[in-house]
């Protein structure tokens, strides 16, 4: 959800943890998150990571969000602060619990979204945005057909996690259940959502799943055609194929 606003609940973490705490930590590295400079240098890329999702359309003001694993902390953006006015002291960071260890503006909305993932997955980044094209697309199928082979990038075809309301446990469970066997999926007029091992990763899977929905959407707007569309079996033939792209190491 946009974290342009909040209602002035308590923001939960992943197993309903209360995430306010008094006492709450403010330099980076505190309550073992890991070393100082290492959480400095992982501040420093989720901001640029938050502010490029603006730079390219993927969000509008301060909606969506970012985080990145460092150890047992979670650093995440902010509610309520437009990337551009992030600085290296406004660290934001919880516990894989929820609790706040890190800074004293508050975490996202989303939060308990996003530690569903760490709690579910392998992922050590999470980008969440409410791109134009793919939220369209959440709101006219249940899955995105399979457009293109590079569905096999996020596990195959991309699932979309059903309607619930911002920021609440049903639709991180309703997330986790897209994302079973995957690295992306759509959120039902909402937006998207994609992981990954970095934050360069789960940005370009969320690049791509853009990407896929506007392609998608544009080829099934010619009246009186239908797409082509691959199958299960050419999209997973694909997936074995890319287990080995890229340059070694």
């Amino acid at each position: 959800m946009a974290d342009q606003e909040r209602d002035g609940r308590d923001w939960r973490g992943a197993r309903g943890t209360r995430g306010a705490h008094e006492g709450a930590a403010e330099g980076p590295g505190a309550r073992g998150g890991g070393a100082p400079d290492e959480v400095a240098r992982a501040w420093d890329e989720l901001v640029a990571t938050a502010r490029r999702t603006v730079a390219d359309g993927l969000v509008v003001g301060t909606s969506g969000n970012v985080s990145v694993r460092v150890g047992d902390t979670v650093l995440v953006t902010p509610t309520g602060v437009p990337y551009d006015r992030l600085a290296p002291g406004d660290v934001v960071g919880v516990d894989l619990a929820g609790r706040q260890v890190l800074g004293s503006l508050r975490p996202t909305s989303e939060l308990p979204m996003h530690l569903a993932v760490y709690d579910a997955t392998d992922a050590r980044a999470v980008v969440h945005t409410h791109a134009v094209h793919a939220t369209a697309v959440s709101t006219l199928v249940r899955e995105l057909p399979l457009i293109h082979y590079m569905a096999a990038a996020l596990g195959g075809q991309v699932l979309v996690a059903p309607y619930a309301t911002y920021g609440t446990q049903e639709l991180a469970e309703n997330v986790l259940r897209a994302l079973e066997g995957r690295t992306g999926c759509l959120l039902q007029n909402h937006g998207t959502l994609t992981h990954g091992s970095s934050l360069s990763q789960a940005y370009d899977r969320t690049a791509q799943l853009e990407w896929m929905c506007r392609v998608w959407l544009a080829a099934s707007s010619v009246p009186g055609t239908a797409p082509t569309l691959l199958s299960r079996e050419q999209v997973a033939e694909v997936g074995e194929r890319l287990r080995g792209y890229g340059q070694p190491g």
